[in-house]
């Protein structure tokens, strides 16, 4: 029994461990996932290695090319999708949490506004703020299957191998449109608070279709 126990956490930590890493870059769109390598890298075995890779190819998240697997890449249209899914399961988060957030999370998502602004020439650690933000009014939304369910999408997210916080300018507007979220459910604003995280994700979107057509 401990030894079947064991190979289950065995397993999921190979699937967080380099689900994190596609998350914060270390294996970009495009990146080829060795077995081996990352055996080496996280320090176990290559079985749940294999069946992390598996997991992470019915999600989608890694696709084949010949006999390797690879980080997927998102396309034009499969990033417009991605985006509409967001902005309303988002929105709906929001609205929630306008209901349901207690002081004491406003006041952390107000914290974290605040604290921020600290990183607007910083896009690399705006980014990974960026997404505990987002996690944590999620979480205020306090209904676990739209937790879920924004969960897939933001692992898709990791798929876009640049962040539109990257473009000159995008961070400083960003935390507006966070303050405006925050504002909106801090009054207790449902539809209000909706409509903030429309424009700020439709900004978002629009920041890096720019950005791309301009590469």
């Amino acid at each position: 029994m401990t030894s079947t126990i064991s190979l289950r956490s065995e397993q999921r930590d190979a699937y967080v461990l380099i689900l994190e890493a596609i998350d914060v870059g270390i294996y970009k769109p495009g990146s080829r996932l060795v077995e081996s390598e990352l055996a080496e890298r996280f320090g176990v075995s290559r079985t749940p290695i294999r069946e992390a890779l598996q997991r992470l190819e019915t999600q989608s998240l890694l696709t084949r090319e010949g006999r390797s697997l690879i980080v997927a890449s998102l396309d034009h249209n499969q990033m417009a999708e991605l985006y509409v899914v967001r902005t309303e399961l988002e929105g709906l988060a929001a609205r929630l949490a306008a209901q349901h957030a207690s002081e004491e999370e406003i006041d952390v998502l107000q914290q974290m506004v605040g604290a921020d602004r600290t990183w607007t020439h910083d896009a690399s650690a705006l980014s990974r703020s960026n997404k505990r933000f987002h996690k944590q009014l999620h979480l205020a939304s306090h209904n676990r299957f739209l937790v879920q369910q924004l969960d897939l999408v933001h692992r898709s997210m990791a798929l876009l191998a640049t962040t539109s916080l990257a473009v000159e300018g995008r961070g400083p507007v960003a935390l507006d449109e966070h303050q405006a979220i925050v504002t909106a459910i801090s009054e207790r604003n449902g539809a209000a608070a909706y409509q903030a995280v429309r424009q700020h994700l439709s900004q978002a979107f629009i920041t890096r279709l720019q950005h791309d057509a301009g590469e």
